[in-house]
């Protein structure tokens, strides 16, 4: 087992990206860092990208991180929104990759069950449950902040449990929905199961 590793915590975004850095030191978590980068004064998407790429780069170069857990875009309905979020994880994970630090990378649903027991879990919940169990005094003006350390804190549960090895990198860990069955499924389900009902 390893005794001490240092785990980088991205929560990518286009107005606002958290980031954070916990310390592991055997079964114990302690938090480095966390903070927010604010990309609101840049309107140029290509210059926000490489205000994104230049701040992990600077954290990697100063904290050392051994690994990277990072937040997947949700699915949305609103498709530029979904695309200017996967830019914004792809910049922050290509400067992983420069580096060389393996990435992981969790569904916003897998963090939040991580944490709290709830994969619904509000941003304040996730929050004040990561205060318990890392124990910081104040919460941060951002929660972009706090979501990032918990995606940090999510990969280290993950590795506790076992799920992830240092072979899975980049892989994006999800927890399974129950397929919906269609109207029409439905509907052939129910005659089949009635062949002596009569339209």
């Amino acid at each position: 087992m390893v005794k001490e590793r240092i785990i980088l915590g991205i929560d990518p975004g286009t107005l606002i990206m958290g980031y954070s850095l916990i310390l592991q030191k055997d079964k114990q978590l302690s938090l480095l860092r966390m903070g927010v980068l604010k990309l609101k004064q840049y309107d140029n998407q290509a210059l926000k990208l490489k205000k994104i790429f230049e701040r992990v780069l600077e954290i990697i170069d100063e904290y050392h991180p051994d690994e990277l857990a990072i937040e997947a875009p949700f699915y949305g309905k609103n498709v530029q929104s979904m695309l200017k979020l996967g830019r914004a994880q792809g910049v922050a994970m290509a400067a992983a990759l420069y580096r060389d630090i393996p990435i992981f990378e969790y569904s916003p649903r897998k963090i939040k069950q991580s944490i709290t027991g709830n994969g619904a879990a509000s941003k304040e919940q996730v929050a004040i449950m990561l205060q318990k169990i890392i124990k910081f005094d104040h919460l941060p003006d951002f929660l972009d902040a706090t979501d990032a350390t918990a995606a940090a804190v999510c990969h280290y549960f993950q590795r506790s449990l076992n799920i992830v090895s240092d072979t899975d990198e980049t892989k994006t860990v999800k927890i399974p929905k129950a397929k919906k069955s269609s109207s029409k499924s439905s509907w052939l389900t129910f005659i089949n199961n009635n062949p002596d009902r009569k339209l």
